[in-house]
């Protein structure tokens, strides 16, 4: 994601919240199933390693939505079994923003980008630096 203004994810995180918090609509919304990840893909960046990921339609329509920790949980699983070294310190928290904020700050981005080189940091932190903590996105 390109570098989004601390402001602006804490204020979709807060309004995330408070439509957590509202009382539940008659009808639950039926989430799309599983896949939630098309395929993977490693690439560099200079001399630094990158894992595209390449959501679903699934996966595009469900991110984003309070309440799907679970579909958030599949969908890293799915990450892991089509590339397995990306059990990585620091790369599913990675994920998990990509997952809560991506499709909202940039709709139809071609992939979410996870990075091992990254500094492991608080959900702050990491909302707070775009899902990009310690240096910006590559340029793709």
């Amino acid at each position: 994601m390109r570098r989004i203004a601390a402001a602006a994810v804490a204020a979709a995180a807060a309004t995330a919240l408070t439509v957590a918090a509202a009382p539940a609509a008659s009808a639950t919304p039926v989430l799309p199933p599983p896949p939630y990840v098309a395929h993977v893909k490693w690439a560099k960046w200079g001399d630094l390693s990158s894992l595209r990921v390449y959501p679903t339609a699934s996966g595009r329509d469900t991110s984003g939505r309070p309440g799907t920790a679970a579909q958030a949980d599949q969908a890293w699983a799915e990450v892991l079994t089509l590339s397995p070294d990306a059990a990585i310190a620091g790369m599913r928290e990675q994920f998990v923003c990509h997952w809560k904020f991506a499709e909202i700050f940039e709709p139809g981005k071609t992939s979410w980008n996870l990075e091992p080189w990254r500094p492991e940091v608080g959900e702050q932190e990491m909302v707070a630096a775009g899902c990009n903590p310690g240096g910006t996105e590559e340029p793709f």
